[in-house]
């Protein structure tokens, strides 16, 4: 807030830096969680940099993605289509479908229908954002990998397991490689990887990687961390389908 007001007290409040430090400020308190705030200052950015810039420079389209996120964030899924619409058809038509930018809207899409069940339009777009992606930035790169888990959930929601599994490899492998482990996007996708074979009858491995995952989160985050308890409620389920119901099979 301090840098916000040195710029405005210095360039004034409708400058471009000022503009800048606002969709900084706004991204910073999107990191934290507090989307109410971050949702002000991203609509504050917006409309200063399309007066200034115009609706589809880069900056513009930049804040209008992250916008989106925000109210992706608070399950605002019509509001965010709308303005991912906006961007995707800006961003093809000035700077090609294979900017950054133009792919960060079609994986936002992708996510939103996938969160309203529209599966087969997720498949499409996160399969474009993925080749997309992973001709920029390489196969082992985390936004690569988030989407190869992000596809590989949207298989196994059609009930494609095999299809899913193998992406699910894919990533837990190059995880394992990049961060350890201990990683939480490791133990994440463990878990994922874990529920596909609990849907494939594939009862001994989903066990296995559900300990792993388990015991991880409860390290990291601790035992009544929100992430650790549904991680437990995954394993508890797989003990249910199986008849185990007394809690001594609990770990």
């Amino acid at each position: 807030m301090q840098a916000l007001a040195g710029r405005e007290e210095i360039l004034g409040p409708d400058h471009l830096d000022t503009a800048e430090t606002v969709h900084n400020l706004a991204v910073a308190y999107g990191a934290l969680g507090q989307y109410t705030k971050a949702e002000t200052l991203l609509g504050r950015a917006l409309a200063d940099r399309e007066n200034l810039l115009g609706s589809v420079h880069l900056d513009t389209l930049r804040t209008v993605n992250c916008l989106a996120n925000t109210y992706i964030s608070q399950k605002r899924y019509h509001e965010a289509e709308t303005l991912c619409e906006q961007a995707l058809a800006s961003g093809e038509t000035i700077y090609g479908s294979e900017h950054p930018e133009t792919l960060e809207a079609v994986n936002s899409l992708a996510f939103i229908h996938e969160s309203n069940r529209l599966h087969r339009k997720a498949e499409t777009m996160y399969e474009r954002a993925l080749a997309g992606t992973e001709k920029l930035l390489g196969l082992e790169h985390p936004d690569t990998l988030a989407i190869v888990n992000n596809l590989a959930h949207t298989y196994d929601s059609q009930g494609r397991y095999k299809e899913a599994e193998m992406l699910y490899k894919q990533a837990l492998a190059a995880y394992k490689k990049l961060l350890g482990y201990d990683h939480p996007d490791t133990l994440r996708t463990g878990g994922n990887l874990a529920i596909t074979y609990h849907s494939q009858g594939r009862y001994d491995e989903a066990e296995t990687l559900h300990r792993r995952s388990l015991a991880g989160f409860a390290r990291l985050l601790g035992s009544d961390h929100p992430v650790t308890l549904r991680t437990l409620r995954n394993l508890v389920n797989l003990y249910w389908k199986q008849g185990r119901y007394s809690t001594r099979s609990c770990p």
